[in-house]
């Protein structure tokens, strides 16, 4: 118990990803000649409302956890960080200069399900869909979560469950169209491919000496 409070400030470091969300609205806040990349199979592609739910949930799913990884493995919960704020910053860079825009569907109906929906639309708007932030940051927990050692066969399966149902979600509730999602998930392979360690090396020798002076 004493081991996990020591670890519990570099919660703190999590304030990133909000911070981050305040440059994405911004960016978000007028659109700027946007470009439709949408394809035939996007076209094809059916929008099922349902699939809001998970796409809301991808909130809970990136903080949980990425909580998780910072009492399991602190050194797995930085690369998820520097991964996460990485990718965000060229996403930004992209979306200054190659604003996107995803065309939406009419909602005619006012259950539940499409009252979310709407919600959400009016949260965000269809502008800076290349690369999608909500397939990329789940994607390095799906791909950084295999690192993890000790971990439990069912936790495994709801990380991955649970995210590939996130990234699918973008798609069905026409949030993002499939480059969008190939896009996100090409640039994390790419960074995951950097010697990011030496920063996190770094990082981990601060955390040791403040773990030894305490």
């Amino acid at each position: 118990m004493k081991n996990y409070l020591k670890k519990a400030p570099y919660l703190c470091c999590l304030l990133v990803i909000p911070f981050l969300g305040l440059i994405y609205g911004l960016l978000n806040s007028r659109a700027h000649n946007p470009i439709d990349i949408t394809t035939t199979l996007d076209s094809n592609t059916p929008f099922i409302p349902i699939f809001i739910i998970p796409y809301i949930l991808w909130y809970a799913y990136l903080f949980c956890y990425l909580g998780y990884f910072c009492f399991k493995d602190i050194k797995i919960y930085f690369k998820s960080l520097i991964l996460i704020v990485a990718a965000q910053l060229i996403c930004f860079v992209i979306y200054f200069f190659f604003q996107t825009t995803v065309p939406r569907p009419t909602l005619e109906s006012n259950n539940f399900i499409l009252r979310l929906v709407d919600w959400i639309y009016s949260l965000d708007r269809p502008y800076n869909c290349f690369p999608s932030i909500h397939v990329l940051t789940t994607f390095v927990v799906m791909l950084v979560s295999k690192q993890v050692k000790y971990k439990y066969v069912l936790n495994t399966i709801c990380i991955h469950l649970a995210g590939t149902l996130i990234i699918v979600s973008t798609l069905f509730v026409k949030q993002h169209v499939i480059i969008d999602m190939i896009g996100s998930i090409v640039l994390v392979t790419l960074l995951n491919c950097l010697p990011l360690e030496l920063l996190l090396f770094k990082l981990l020798r601060s955390y040791r000496h403040l773990h030894e002076k305490s």
